[in-house]
């Protein structure tokens, strides 16, 4: 049998995992495996501006697809520059392999040039890590990378490769099968706990669903909404769980947390049954650990164990896949006595409806709203802050529209990458990203990459001239100090209303036609339409759409730090 060397199995593993696709970025300690690459023509290689966007695009390739999203980078700063994405990608659960280069085993530990220890430094923010010692383990551990990234709870796994490993000449075989010790993924579903569940369903007079991430990462939204209709129960999400329920239904009640509608954290307060399902129960959907759901009995489904119980005491814990979950759930459960309660929420929602003041200047409702209306099938990727709060609460997401989104990092700069990724993945299906002035410089670098790959993406920058989100922490708690916030005028301005600003740097319609791109302003109510229909008529290249607005638009309601879900900001 003729030996090939480690890059060479490196890339026909890559096609045995059914890889389609790969975000690359080369250097001195991958030159060897980008050299195999482009001896062969089953993967399309992306070549990304920098190693943070490039794990970003690959995670919501890996979001929009179900696929494993694939990364190879260099040794040194290469490595180092994943670190953010494999975080952002650790706390949402997606399923990830990075292949990161490292210099010869010789040379670790010497401080050799572009020398990192990548494996110790991502060892709390992956699944997995490992650096390759041996050429007869590289297909074992490739093999075993994939199955762990993409079973369980999915998550990043990373896989360091010496450069001298790769070069070695070893069996040209790849695993068919996996069996790794003191791994075992779980699976089935305890029937005792289930049912036991169930009868506290039937039970409770004023019964919630709680739908977070892991609904919508299971694929379980369909058979979800199905329960959900058999027993009549209301549901209230997560913002990564949006859209588990479509939006658009009479039983979804709205989001809950921090920036959660009104009647769904009121909802949550007076309920007597919380029935969860793939959620961490984090800060921002809790506020005081000890006044969250004062008066429920809780029900945990989740598929990680160590996820259930460790913020919130629940009652009946059940560990499961939240799609096997839900089939069972739809054998067993029977309709509900939810009328009265169900009137009561609907008296919440009329009293505070989720809505923002009319004012006679172009809003971000406005901007939301005509998106809603023209896109009946879209993937919408947001960055972080103002406007990712205001889309997770008015954005129509059903069966035909995806939202996806850096939620438990918050990481700023995700939108245009996890835009690209998401286009590269679903071609046929329109993408938008919605950003802040502020994260969409992050990666902007990536209109590059966007352009190159004819990618008719459409990104929608908020621009209010400031990091609304800190911004809006400051005019509330901190007597509009803005330290720090106003990306127009420094960071420390103190300019009074007399004074004239500077001009907005940069002009993101002239950056956007500088590299081959669509760019258009809106200013005005009247010219969003106009703005969605032109960019909505490129095939092969993207729209940059600068909508301008107001600083003073604010995200409401809100909960103060430190506060419960029943102390909720309306307005001000």
């Amino acid at each position: 049998m003729k030996q090939i060397s480690g890059n060479r199995l490196l890339v026909k593993a890559l096609k045995e995992e059914g890889v389609d696709v790969l975000f690359g970025y080369p250097g001195a300690c991958t030159i060897d495996i980008s050299d195999e690459l482009y001896k062969q023509n089953n993967l399309n290689i992306v070549l990304p501006r920098h190693e943070q966007a490039l794990v970003h695009e690959a995670d919501a390739y890996a979001r929009t697809t179900g696929k494993v999203g694939v990364c190879l980078v260099t040794s040194g700063p290469g490595a180092t520059n994943l670190v953010t994405g494999l975080a952002t990608a650790n706390y949402d659960s997606v399923p990830l392999v990075c292949f990161t280069g490292q210099v010869a085993r010789h040379l670790i530990g010497n401080d050799a040039f572009q020398e990192v220890d990548i494996v110790g430094i991502t060892r709390s923010i992956t699944k997995y890590g490992v650096t390759v010692r041996n050429r007869e383990d590289l297909g074992r551990i490739i093999k075993e990378a994939f199955y762990i990234a993409r079973t369980g709870r999915p998550g990043p796994v990373l896989i360091d490769l010496p450069k001298d490993v790769m070069a070695e000449l070893g069996s040209p075989e790849y695993p068919k099968t996996v069996n790794i010790r003191g791994y075992k993924p779980s699976s089935g579903i305890h029937m005792g706990q289930l049912k036991k569940s169930l009868k506290l369903l039937q039970k409770a007079k004023k019964p919630l669903f709680l739908a977070g991430g892991g609904v919508n990462i299971a694929k379980a939204g369909e058979i979800f909404t199905r329960v959900a209709e058999k027993t009549q129960v209301p549901v209230v999400t997560t913002i990564m769980g949006r859209g588990a329920l479509p939006t658009t239904h009479p039983l979804f009640i709205g989001n809950l947390g921090m920036h959660g509608a009104y009647a769904a954290n009121m909802a949550v307060n007076s309920c007597d049954l919380l029935f969860s399902i793939g959620t961490r129960f984090n800060d921002r959907i809790t506020g005081k650990l000890h006044e969250f759901a004062p008066n429920a009995q809780i029900v945990h489904i989740d598929i990680d164990t160590a996820s259930i119980s460790r913020n919130i005491h629940v009652d009946i814990p059940i560990v499961a896949d939240a799609k096997e979950a839900l089939t069972k759930i739809d054998v067993y459960a029977e309709a509900c006595n939810t009328e009265k309660w169900r009137k009561e929420i609907y008296a919440w929602q009329e009293e505070h409806p989720l809505t923002m003041k009319k004012r006679p200047i172009m809003s971000p409702l406005d901007i939301i709203g005509e998106i809603n209306r023209q896109f009946e099938k879209a993937i919408l990727v947001t960055d972080v802050g103002q406007h990712q709060m205001l889309v997770s609460q008015y954005a129509e997401i059903t069966e035909k529209k995806k939202l996806i989104m850096s939620g438990g990092l918050g990481t700023m700069g995700y939108g245009l990458p996890g835009a690209i990724g998401a286009k590269i993945g679903n071609p046929d299906i329109p993408v938008l990203a919605v950003s802040g002035d502020g994260g969409m410089q992050m990666n902007i670098q990536e209109l590059a990459t966007a352009v190159l790959e004819e990618l008719p993406v459409i990104l929608c920058i908020f621009n209010n001239e400031y990091l609304g989100m800190v911004r809006q922490w400051q005019k509330l708690f901190y007597g509009k100090r803005y330290s720090m916030t106003n990306l127009r005028a420094g960071a420390l301005s103190r300019r009074t209303n007399g004074e004239e600003l500077p001009p907005y740097t940069p002009d993101f319609v002239k950056l956007a036609q500088s590299y081959g791109a669509d760019g258009i302003r809106v200013t005005k109510t009247e010219e969003i339409a106009p703005a969605l229909e032109r960019a909505k008529k490129h095939t092969k290249t993207p729209t940059v759409i600068e909508f301008i607005l107001d600083p003073e638009e604010m995200v409401y309601p809100m909960i103060k730090p430190g506060g419960t879900l029943a102390d909720m900001i309306m307005d001000c």
